[in-house]
């Protein structure tokens, strides 16, 4: 069932990972002690500096052999992925794809990181800057997007002459060892990338934090967790990158595309279950389009298929543990408590433990807790505005800004509403915005730095000016 390459991770004892939709279990991957981590640190650092001096033609290359390797490597990565995080089969289809272009992409970009001269500021002086490697970086990734969120931080730290260590989610280790293995594989210097394991998160989080030889942090995951690991890495000055939670507005406006406007709805909010932190978290319909629009939705979401992610034709799979089960629960049912219209769904699926069903609610306060919460689960939160002006204030009154959507055709009304968002990434008539061009990131409480495009190169980057002197005839 796992790919051979995965066999050298494998442990009799150690981390358990298990099928969130059945239960069972599907490997055991070793844990690295703090003293083992330790040493990889040390042994990444050396690596590191060794790497560095290559120039960038030279790892862009064995990034490119990684980036095929990959996509030959498609079909079984993307079971790998659907196991231990139960989406559906072809939403991990993509995600392969997806990982892998971040690789493509800070291979090339490894070729464009550039300095520049600048007109000196008197005689016989010379003003120049050039772009170095941070250094040694560590990276602690999600378990939503277990292949995705490696490449996105790994590519670019060693695009820019990084090495980088990496702590995956628990539940979801085997994506990130086997990019580790195919790594390898393609070449890169044994140590440069490694994965470390572990069931005690938060104390090699610290420990990454404190350590002397790490330069830089980058961590996807949850705001209290970030700020966490924000305090804990400020007494050694380092760098950090933190995507962080999100409670993304979509706005549908009553001169929008209503088919359009649904069709991006269904992609943003019910892909992995409503698992991702950029997924429609509150569904903002304008009051003369507000009845047509549950209506039809509540067909769409009806009609949702659940099931194992294995399964032929499923679109909803399990939420990751029990617990995210009840976090669910618990919202659903407060929110109907409080006096929130339950139209479809609300209830465990017989599909098994971890299942929810698809779920529909309206007529829903922007005070409930649904509606302040990330929810993280296949459930929508219909909150009915009058004018353009009301939706931007319902959008932005919350800490987070990560991600917001919105359907209008009116081109003022883009405009205005585009600007007066207070988010970090904003889709305008698509319901889907992810991808390796473009900078991903949050304003807020919803994050620092940027990942992807030109940007996520420099995050991993110091920017060295120098003076020139002595240059008079």
């Amino acid at each position: 069932m796992l790919p051979e390459f995965l066999f050298p991770y494998l442990a009799i004892d150690g981390l358990a990972v298990s099928n969130p939709a059945t239960g069972q279990q599907i490997a055991t991957v070793a844990i690295s002690s703090a003293d083992m981590i330790d040493q990889h640190l040390v042994h990444a650092h050396e690596a590191g500096a060794v790497w560095a001096s290559q120039t960038a033609k030279a790892r862009a290359t064995i990034l490119i052999r990684w980036h095929d390797l990959i996509l030959s490597h498609s079909n079984e990565l993307a079971r790998l992925c659907t196991l231990e995080c139960g989406k559906p089969l072809a939403e991990s289809v993509g995600e392969v794809a997806y990982a892998a272009s971040f690789i493509q992409w800070f291979a090339e970009e490894a070729k464009r990181a550039y300095g520049e001269t600048v007109p000196t500021f008197a005689a016989g002086k010379r003003v120049l800057t050039i772009k170095q490697p941070v250094g040694l970086c560590a990276a602690i990734t999600p378990w939503n997007f277990p292949l995705a969120m490696v490449t996105r931080k790994v590519a670019p730290a060693l695009a820019a002459g990084c090495a980088i260590v990496v702590k995956p989610a628990e539940a979801t280790p085997l994506s990130a060892l086997a990019l580790e293995a195919l790594a390898i594989e393609a070449g890169l210097p044994v140590n440069l990338f490694k994965v470390v394991c572990t069931s005690d998160p938060a104390a090699v989080g610290q420990q990454f934090c404190a350590h002397p030889l790490i330069r830089k942090i980058s961590f996807t995951g949850s705001t209290a967790v970030g700020k966490l690991l924000l305090a804990q890495a400020a007494p050694g000055v380092k760098r950090v990158s933190m995507e962080l939670g999100g409670n993304a507005p979509f706005i549908i406006f009553d001169d929008a595309d209503i088919d359009a406007a649904l069709d991006g709805f269904m992609l943003s909010k019910y892909r992995n279950a409503g698992q991702t932190c950029v997924c429609a978290n509150r569904l903002l319909i304008q009051d003369g389009v507000y009845d047509q629009v549950v209506s039809r939705l509540a067909d769409r979401v009806r009609n949702l298929r659940v099931g194992h992610g294995m399964d032929e034709g499923v679109q909803i799979g399990p939420l990751i543990d029990d617990r995210a089960v009840s976090k669910v629960s618990a919202l659903v049912r407060s929110a109907i408590d409080q006096g929130a219209m339950l139209v479809e769904g609300g209830a465990a699926d017989p599909a098994g433990p971890n299942f929810y069903k698809p779920t529909l609610l309206a007529e829903v306060s922007p005070q409930l807790d649904i509606a302040q919460a990330e929810i993280f689960g296949p459930v929508t939160t219909a909150i009915r505005f009058a004018d353009e002006a009301e939706a931007i204030h319902l959008a932005n009154d919350t800490p987070y800004g990560l991600a917001a959507y919105f359907y209008a055709r009116d081109i003022g009304r883009v405009w205005r509403v585009l600007e007066g968002l207070e988010y970090g990434m904003v889709a305008v008539n698509e319901g889907a915005l992810s991808t390796e061009v473009a900078p991903f990131g949050g304003m807020k409480e919803s994050g620092l730095g940027r990942e992807g495009s030109r940007h996520g190169l420099d995050e991993y980057l110091e920017l060295k000016y120098a003076l020139i002197g002595g240059l008079a005839a």
